[in-house]
């Protein structure tokens, strides 16, 4: 499994944008283990990781799992779209996490262009990574046939 987040700050959020997601959104703790969006599931809003690790992946592709810590954005592709997600999630550790249901978080990236720009920014980054694991799992499919 490798680390995202802390070490590479892919999907890491700044204090500013942390605030703005953490008063507007539902404060929840996980046990570990609790799936909280699934590859293919309808978005159902973005999530912070205020505390704890979650594990990202797409199914039957271990291999590309990522780690996520504490000040992750996570399922903004599906949120911005509109569209299902392209991971998984699961908490690994016991886990505090700040949900934004889809229409909260759009109402909060139009009040707020400077963190909608951010959040914009994590995007291409998120993007890329799903991208690169997508494109390893067709390989492995067609390899496969």
């Amino acid at each position: 499994m490798k680390n995202v987040g802390v070490k590479s700050n892919i999907l890491n959020v700044s204090d500013e944008l942390k605030a703005g997601l953490e008063s507007a959104g539902l404060k929840r703790e996980l046990s570990p283990a609790h799936v909280f969006f699934r590859e293919d599931e309808e978005s159902a809003g973005v999530f912070l990781v205020f505390k704890g690790k979650v594990l990202m992946g797409v199914r039957n592709m271990p291999e590309l799992d990522r780690a996520f810590f504490a000040g992750s954005l996570l399922g903004l592709p599906a949120t911005f779209t509109g569209r299902p997600y392209s991971l998984t999630a699961v908490t690994v550790v016991e886990s505090v996490i700040v949900h934004l249901p889809r229409e909260e978080f759009l109402q909060v990236m139009r009040e707020r262009p400077d963190l909608c720009r951010e959040a914009t920014d994590i995007l291409g980054r998120e993007v890329t990574f799903i991208q690169s694991a997508l494109a390893k799992r067709c390989r492995q499919m067609a390899e496969a046939s």
